[in-house]
């Protein structure tokens, strides 16, 4: 009962946060949405519904990633905020014959929209843009705070809801997504050293890469999947060291 009750709260605190950001946002925003906004929103909405399971942890990870990352790089802060709502929202669509639950959903869509403000918030500062390590730093801090921001609450809910250990379950999941995260982050800084401005075209060059991640991490966790329960749980307790 008191892992219930804090789950609830801890999800009321991250709804009111990620709505507290998106107003933050609509305050700042000063422009009309254009077209390469349009081309991210679609695709990346897109890409949301290749998702793959965690083996192991109640939670998946989509190839919207890298669309996100650009959008905080290259869109103004409530801009990238809605790619990030919308496709979190499309991504936690169940399959057909599923009842949706609007926590998870409610949940999902605003620690998304937390991650991604939080690295468009970074990425903009004009004190680390103007940092000695040029475009490094805004780089390093707002991937590290997107991966942070998005995957340290979904381990803290895991922990309250199914009474898993928050120690062991951040170390699984920071195991089987940080590689993931690392290449998306090295498509973000390719993109933003490419132009300031991102065309329409772009992310649908990259949408064909993000595919043939998505069967090959597929092919992975299958492989993790078919192994013996023993096998599971050694993989999950050497996670946790």
């Amino acid at each position: 009962m008191k892992s219930s009750r804090l789950a609830i709260f801890f999800i009321g605190a991250i709804a009111a946060s990620g709505l507290s950001m998106l107003g933050y946002s609509v305050i700042k925003f000063q422009s009309l949405p254009h077209y390469p906004f349009l081309v991210l929103l679609v695709v990346s909405a897109s890409a949301s519904r290749l998702k793959l399971k965690l083996p192991g942890i109640n939670g998946n990870m989509s190839v919207n990633l890298p669309f996100i990352l650009i959008a905080a790089a290259q869109l103004t802060l409530f801009e990238s905020m809605l790619v990030a709502l919308v496709s979190s929202a499309v991504q936690t669509l169940p399959k057909p014959g599923t009842r949706l639950s609007a926590v998870k959903l409610l949940f999902n869509v605003n620690t998304m929209g937390l991650a991604a403000g939080s690295c468009a918030l970074l990425w903009h500062r004009h004190s680390l843009a103007g940092h000695t390590w040029s475009g490094s730093l805004p780089l390093i801090a707002s991937c590290a705070a997107f991966f942070l921001v998005n995957t340290i609450p979904v381990a803290a809910i895991i922990s309250l809801t199914e009474g898993a250990s928050l120690m062991r379950t951040c170390s699984s999941i920071f195991q089987l997504s940080f590689p993931y995260y690392l290449g998306c982050t090295g498509l973000m800084s390719i993109v933003s050293a490419i132009s300031q401005q991102v065309s329409w075209i772009m992310p649908l060059a990259i949408l064909p890469a993000m595919v043939l991640m998505y069967i090959s991490f597929r092919r992975y966790f299958s492989t993790m999947a078919d192994a013996s329960p023993s096998a599971n749980q050694q993989f999950l307790t050497a996670a946790a060291h």
